[in-house]
């Protein structure tokens, strides 16, 4: 573990919106946009990378639950930015996040809160 888990902690990642991240609704749309999954996704993914190199050898983190809005649109091959940040630690292993998805603009797509738990990945 190179520095400790601690509060306040934040990091983001950009992202084009294209493959598995778009829907159409079924065809009930003109063209594609980010989905709330695929959004969700990234949101996951910022908060996931951002404690991974902090964890212990063994452990690794699983998602368990997500409070997210999703406010604005981001059509096909619109860059946009998931950005975490860890308000929390429960017990050193219960993580709460507040993440949130804005687009080149700056504009914010998708807020919310997301909880992550440090897992083992080898029995004892």
């Amino acid at each position: 573990m190179g520095r400790p888990l601690e509060r306040g902690i934040e990091a983001s990642t950009e992202f084009d919106v294209e493959g598995r991240l778009l829907t159409d609704v079924g065809g009930s749309l003109p063209s594609s946009v980010l989905s709330t999954p695929g959004m969700i996704a990234m949101m996951e993914r910022a908060a996931a990378m951002l404690v991974r190199p902090l964890l212990n050898d063994g452990q690794a983190t699983v998602g368990f639950e997500v409070c997210i809005k999703h406010v604005a649109s981001a059509r096909e091959g619109e860059r946009c930015v998931a950005s975490a940040r860890l308000d929390e630690i429960v017990d050193e292993r219960k993580l709460r996040f507040s993440v949130e998805v804005r687009n080149e603009q700056g504009r914010t797509l998708g807020i919310g809160t997301h909880e992550r738990r440090i897992i083992p990945t080898t029995s004892a």
